[in-house]
């Protein structure tokens, strides 16, 4: 086994060498992490509809594997806010939240993402991600940003309601019974909120979110706020995570397939995110397929220690980049300290209000909304903005299950993409006085000549636009009876394919017994390989294909000479 095939199944061998200076670094990065990951775990445990203690399994072994086999060092791997939504989201409709099945789903949801991660990553489908367009991933992550907020309204508030399979009736369920609000579970949840805002606007460089937690869990303990029916994270399991398989269902499994998807797709945009700008800060490179796997496999370890599913987290990397780690021993340390808080700190844990979770959610998701990137989407093109738009409506009817309206979002895109390159454009060219071809229509040009005419398509040319090309040549022949020549200006089109070529055979001797010669210019190499291999060249006549325009239409233009000198002299 050679050195770089070690080093590829290992990627933490390709870690910087560790020496006093960056051992330093990265353990003050390190334990910076964990004082917003601790927290942040038990929060969107929360989030994902399972017991507090899960977040904090999911911050400790997983952690460790997505940063020792995945390609980004400086990444931070842990529960993300928009997982853990989707996790909800995907198992509630299943099984209802609370029951010891649900839990048991969720796990199992971790093992199946993972697996799809794995999967993409030993396949090297790292393209797939480009299945998931900028605007429908704004669509869908303004939209989920929104029903994270509003699906905290219930522990914020302490109104407890019985979820159904539609968000916005049990949003409305929560608003229309404001006769059960509890006042101390409202206004724990708006001192912490206000705190998280205080602490990030006056005092960045402290961690405000721990802070915030140990203020508001010595409050309740001494308000004797679970008492008096405030809800708090209550006990937490002292001891490591026991490792054993997740329970397996043929029926879930099923249910559970396209949520798999969508969440290894979603978790692994997020990662992406983050690697990138730890990529860009750090001049470094990174391998999106050895991400994946180093992501799957954290997933998976997740399910066999009764967690929850994982990803990269944009906040904890910014933080560990900030604070100026050198290699993912700060992941080790981070890691280190959430095994610390499982096996002493649990008990301290008890009295921590879960409204004060909520606004900690409340608070991370509000950078998350961006509603003018939706608008920005809508002015690059209509497609952009059509599908922004529904993937961000279609998320906010389907939920809770949100999945259906990012694969909604998803479809739309490949249909409209399917759409353009059946119907694409095809633009009639005029000469400019300098010789240059432009679109005459746009820029107000004569056409090039009473019997010579020129088009470009801007497309690839296989089966599905084939007709559409023919149509464009045909129309253009019948609105100009006196044509002798079309031009077609080839430089758009990249290839061509066995459709495309029968195509143009046809059409050649179609324009040939009506007495016109069918040219091409600016042919691609690859295209004109192809023509060449099929026997279309000799079709055609090799002096009908000319390396440029210019080339072109001088030629086309001598031959008209010579026919009028010749028709003159007979």
């Amino acid at each position: 086994m050679t050195a770089n095939l070690v080093k590829q199944l290992l990627p933490f061998l390709n870690w910087p060498r560790v020496d006093g200076r960056s051992l330093s670094h990265d353990f003050f990065a390190g334990v910076a992490v964990s004082l917003l990951a601790i927290p942040q775990s038990l929060a969107y445990a929360q989030l994902a509809g399972v017991p507090a203690y899960y977040g904090l399994y999911a911050a400790f072994i997983p952690s460790i594997v997505a940063v020792l086999f995945g390609s980004s060092a400086l990444l931070s791997t842990g529960p993300v806010a928009m997982t853990s939504l989707l996790t909800a989201a995907s198992v509630s409709h299943i099984t209802p939240p609370g029951t010891a099945e649900f839990v048991s789903y969720v796990t199992l949801l971790a093992l199946l993402s993972g697996l799809f991660q794995i999967g993409f990553g030993l396949a090297r489908a790292g393209v797939l991600l480009n299945l998931l367009s900028h605007p429908v991933l704004m669509g869908f992550i303004n939209a989920a940003a929104l029903i994270i907020a509003l699906s905290q309204l219930s522990a914020l508030t302490g109104i407890a309601v019985p979820q159904t399979d539609h968000f916005l009736v049990d949003i409305w369920h929560v608003l229309s019974k404001p006769e059960a609000l509890h006042g101390m579970s409202l206004a724990f949840g708006l001192f912490a909120m206000l705190l998280l805002y205080g602490f990030r606007r006056l005092t960045p460089q402290l961690p405000g979110v721990l802070i915030m937690v140990m203020i508001l869990t010595g409050l309740s303990y001494s308000t004797s706020f679970a008492e008096h029916g405030g809800s708090v994270v209550g006990v937490i399991p002292t001891g490591l995570p026991s490792i054993s398989a997740p329970a397996m269902s043929w029926r879930a499994t099923m249910a559970l397939l396209p949520a798999a998807f969508v969440i290894a797709l979603i978790s692994f945009m997020e990662a992406m995110s983050s690697s990138k700008v730890i990529a860009l800060k750090t001049r470094t490179g990174w391998d999106e397929n050895q991400e994946l796997i180093g992501q799957g496999l954290a997933k998976v370890v997740a399910a066999f220690c009764h967690s929850m599913p994982v990803s990269g987290s944009f906040s904890r990397s910014a933080l560990n980049l900030a604070s100026n780690a050198k290699t993912g021993f700060s992941s080790l340390v981070a890691a280190g300290f959430v095994l610390i808080t499982l096996l002493y700190f649990t008990p301290l844990l008890y009295h921590l209000p879960k409204p004060a979770l909520a606004a900690m959610i409340v608070l991370a998701v509000a950078n998350l909304i961006d509603l003018s990137a939706l608008r920005h989407a809508w002015q690059a093109g209509r497609d952009d903005g059509i599908a922004a738009a529904l993937t961000f409506f279609a998320t906010l009817v389907f939920a809770p299950n949100i999945q259906n309206g990012i694969l909604t979002g998803i479809i739309f895109s490949l249909c409209a993409f399917i759409y353009s390159r059946m119907s694409p454009r095809v633009v009639l060219l005029g000469r400019r006085a300098d010789g240059t071809l432009l679109d005459a229509g746009h820029d107000g040009l004569p056409v090039l000549h009473p019997k010579i005419a020129a088009l470009r398509f801007d497309a690839t040319l296989f089966f599905a636009n084939v007709s559409f090309f023919e149509d464009a040549i045909l129309k253009l022949e019948r609105e100009n009876p006196q044509l002798e020549y079309i031009l077609v200006a080839a430089s758009g089109i990249n290839h061509i394919d066995a459709s495309a070529i029968e195509m143009l055979r046809r059409l050649v001797r179609r324009l040939h017994e009506c007495g016109i010669t069918l040219a091409f210019s600016n042919t691609k190499r690859q295209v004109l390989d192809v023509i060449e291999r099929t026997g279309l060249a000799a079709e055609v006549g090799e002096a009908n294909i000319f390396g440029s325009e210019d080339a072109a239409l001088n030629a086309l233009l001598s031959r008209l000479d010579m026919d009028r000198a010749s028709g003159a002299a007979a």
